[in-house]
């Protein structure tokens, strides 16, 4: 045991002091950051640039529809299309020709341009045609106030969610909130056990590559080797999800106090339907029925699910690229072993996404009872408060499967870990784990 932990400390040590593991814990939190305000802010920033839009209306009734903005600016024109073509007008960029009355022939409306019309363009035209020919429709009915009527009966409805402790306390709660914590841990578990499990199977193909090996196994034994890497690249895994974790915290705070300043962030959300609401008192109610909602979810059960699951993932697939990283010499080898590892984990990250709609579901129990997917699965299902018995069982069944592959994966690693110049086959690998 002395030996795993010198191991350990190796690994550790030698990992979180390379300028590659501090540059990336560093940066790391100021991309996730940059992720959450860099688009906010980008849809702040508006083009200098005026486009001109030529209308061609033969029937009169829409070219006054429209109003210059920002991005455009639309021209009223009595040229017929072949007079714009033949003239070769560079500055008109679009041409919007209507050539009968839409509300009888809604293909009579085409925008023409050299480029490729830009989406904001084309939404602009379809909704102010669509409010005019849906204004035209409701009074071709000569209904009296019907447009009142319609607007009237138009109701925005979202029934309250509530949930009951055991001892009756009544709580706010959110399938969607509940849906985005459990898949944001579902991608970093997912991400994580990829990323480390794979540096495992890289560290081992180097030293056996260097011949580091030979000299190390002649002090220590193989099993106690192939630990102490899993655990001590683990170890500086779970570092680096804390640090993450902590900076990006305070980045994303101190971010959101001093962008909120810049930017209405309430008012982009509460937009122009909510006429003379006041925004702020609205984004203060919202604020603090978020954060009764996620105050109902006990954050500190699904860290320590994280961390449990995390383990246990990073224990049963880091031993499994320990295996493959033993059996080959170079990079090109691992792809025979490492498709059905890859498989497995995108189909759990798959079945994830999808039980987030059934976190009770026969697949969502079933993919967080199997070990090769319940690491990634159960953080979907967690949030949802899923009853006892079935966490303790995904955990027992994915640590017991975990110590199984850990001594299987030994087996292979102390013979495949001396073996040079030969890609083994899954039949000889099989041979290695009979050997006493």
């Amino acid at each position: 045991m002395n030996k795993i932990g010198l191991i350990i400390k190796r690994e550790y040590l030698r990992r979180v002091s390379k300028k590659s593991f501090i540059l990336l814990t560093l940066l790391t939190p100021f991309l996730f950051a940059a992720l959450v305000f860099v688009p906010l802010w980008l849809s702040t920033i508006k083009g200098d640039e005026v486009r001109n839009v030529a209308i061609i209306d033969t029937t009169g009734k829409y070219a006054s529809l429209f109003e210059n903005n920002e991005s455009f600016h639309f021209i009223h024109s009595d040229k017929t299309l072949d007079e714009y073509r033949q003239g070769g007008d560079k500055e008109v960029f679009a041409f919007l020709s209507i050539t009968d009355d839409l509300l009888n022939n809604p293909k009579a409306a085409t925008l023409y341009s050299e480029k490729q019309v830009p989406a904001e363009l084309s939404r602009l035209v379809n909704q102010t045609l669509s409010k005019q020919l849906e204004s035209e429709k409701l009074v071709s009915f000569n209904i009296p106030n019907l447009k009142e009527i319609i607007r009237e009966s138009k109701i925005n409805f979202n029934v309250q969610t509530i949930k009951w402790s055991e001892d009756g306390k009544e709580s706010a709660s959110s399938a969607t909130v509940a849906s985005v914590i459990g898949m944001v841990f579902t991608f970093i578990i997912y991400m994580f056990i990829m990323m480390y499990g794979a540096m495992v199977m890289q560290g081992v193909m180097e030293e056996k590559t260097n011949r580091i090996i030979e000299v190390m196994i002649s002090s220590v034994r193989p099993f106690d080797l192939m630990m102490g890497k899993i655990i001590g690249i683990g170890f500086v895994g779970l570092t680096q999800v804390f640090l993450w974790g902590i900076i990006t915290t305070i980045l994303v705070s101190v971010g959101g106090f001093m962008f909120s300043g810049g930017v209405d962030v309430a008012s982009l959300q509460a937009g122009p339907q909510m006429g003379m609401m006041d925004a702020n008192a609205l984004a203060s109610s919202s604020g603090n029925e978020i954060m009764g909602i996620i105050n109902s979810i006990n954050i500190a059960e699904i860290g320590i699910s994280f961390i449990i699951y995390f383990i246990g993932g990073y224990m049963l697939y880091a031993s499994i690229f320990a295996a493959i990283g033993s059996a080959v010499d170079s990079q090109e080898d691992t792809q025979q072993f490492m498709a059905p590892v890859t498989i497995f984990m995108i189909f759990a990250l798959y079945a994830g996404i999808y039980s987030m709609e059934n976190p009770d579901g026969p697949l969502a129990f079933w993919c967080s009872m199997v070990p090769f997917t319940s690491p990634i699965v159960m953080m979907v299902r967690i949030p949802f408060e899923i009853p006892l018995w079935e966490k303790l069982l995904s955990v027992s069944l994915l640590y017991t499967s975990a110590i199984g592959i850990v001594w299987l994966s030994a087996k292979i690693y102390r013979v495949g870990i001396l073996m040079y110049g030969k890609k083994p086959s899954i039949k000889e690998m099989v041979k290695w784990i009979k050997y006493k």
